[in-house]
C-alpha cells in the first residue's frame, strides 16, 4: 500500500506554489506522480446568478472570459514548468518512471473540477484556506465531502522542508471518521519513522486507543500513546499536543458534526483547518 498520485488544484491566487513544494516532497519520498489541475473557469460561471443577461453582452463576456483564461493558463504553465525543475520533478505522464509531474487543464468550477478528478487521487493537497480573503474553504470542502480521499491541508511557509510525515500524529477518538483517516492514510503511517497517537480518553462507544496502538502494531507500526485531558477546544488540544510531541504532521478524522454547524458556532476540525501551522491530512 503505497502513494502513487497527488492530485492538486491551481488558479491564479498565489497558493499553488506551496501546495506544489507540499506535493512534491510527497512524491519524491513515496515515486508518486503530481497531477497538477488548473481550473479554467466557463463563461456562463461568471455570469450574474439569476440576473437576464443580452445575448450581445454574454459573447463580450465569454471572449474576455477566454482571453483572460489563455492568458493566466500560459502563466501559471511557465511558473509550473519552472518549479517542477526545481523540485527534482520531471514533467511526464504517470507511469512514465521517476518522479514526475503533468499539468491538466479542466473547464468548470474548481468544487466541481474535484469532484471529477479528486476521486482517482491517492492523495488530494490543497491550501489552507484564507478566510480573511475568503479564499479555498469550498475547495477543502469540495476535496473533503466529495472525493472520499485523503486530503492534505498545507499551510502557508517560508520554505517546505525537504522531508515530511516522518512522524505523523494521528488524533483519535474512536469514531467513524478517525477510522477512515487511519484506513486512508495508512501509506503515510507506515513508512513515518514515529507515529504518535493522540487521544483525550473520550471513545464513547467507539475503538480505543490502546486498540488502536494494537491494530497499528500487528501492520508493522510501533506507535506511542499520548493522552491529553482536554481542556478548552479539543482542537486547539490537538495542534498542541502534535506540535508538542515532535510531529510534523497531523492525521484526522474531519467534521464528525456538520460542516455547517463547525463553520457557525465552532468545532474541533474547523479549529485545527483555522489555526493549524503543519500539514494536516484530513478525511470524512
Amino acid at each position: 500500500m503505497t502513494i502513487r498520485t497527488i492530485t492538486l488544484p491551481v488558479r491564479g491566487d498565489n497558493k499553488g506554489n506551496n501546495v506544489l513544494a507540499h506535493a512534491a516532497v510527497l512524491a519524491r519520498r513515496f515515486g508518486a506522480h503530481v497531477s497538477v489541475l488548473h481550473c479554467r473557469p466557463r463563461p456562463v460561471d461568471l455570469l450574474p446568478y439569476g440576473v437576464p443577461v443580452p445575448s450581445f453582452m454574454r459573447e463580450q463576456i465569454a471572449e474576455s472570459a477566454s482571453k483572460l483564461a489563455d492568458e493566466e493558463e500560459q502563466l501559471l504553465y511557465a511558473e509550473f514548468q519552472e518549479l517542477i525543475a526545481g523540485m527534482g520533478l520531471t514533467e511526464g505522464v504517470p507511469g512514465s518512471g521517476g518522479v514526475t509531474a503533468s499539468w491538466q487543464e479542466a473547464s468548470g468550477r474548481q468544487i466541481d473540477v474535484l469532484k471529477r478528478y479528486g476521486r482517482l487521487a491517492d492523495m488530494i493537497c490543497v491550501p489552507k484556506p484564507d478566510r480573511d480573503r475568503n479564499l479555498g474553504a469550498n475547495t477543502l470542502k469540495s476535496a473533503l465531502f466529495s472525493s472520499g480521499r485523503p486530503v492534505m491541508m498545507c499551510p502557508p511557509r517560508e520554505g517546505v522542508p525537504d522531508t515530511l510525515c516522518e512522524h505523523v500524529a494521528v488524533g483519535w477518538n474512536g469514531s467513524v471518521e478517525a477510522s477512515r483517516a487511519v484506513a486512508l492514510s495508512m501509506p503515510l503511517i507506515e513508512g513515518a519513522k514515529d507515529v504518535t497517537v493522540l487521544t483525550a480518553g473520550e471513545e464513547v462507544h467507539g475503538a480505543t486507543s490502546e486498540g488502536l496502538i494494537d491494530y497499528l502494531a500487528l501492520r508493522g507500526v510501533t506507535a506511542r500513546l499520548r493522552t491529553f485531558a482536554a481542556h478548552g477546544s479539543v482542537g486547539e488540544n490537538l495542534l498542541e499536543e502534535a506540535a508538542g510531541s515532535g510531529a510534523d504532521t497531523l492525521i484526522m478524522g474531519a467534521y464528525g458534526d456538520s460542516h455547517e454547524r463547525e463553520t457557525v458556532f465552532g468545532g474541533n476540525t474547523q479549529m485545527v483547518i483555522d489555526h493549524a501551522m503543519m500539514p494536516v491530512v484530513l478525511v470524512h
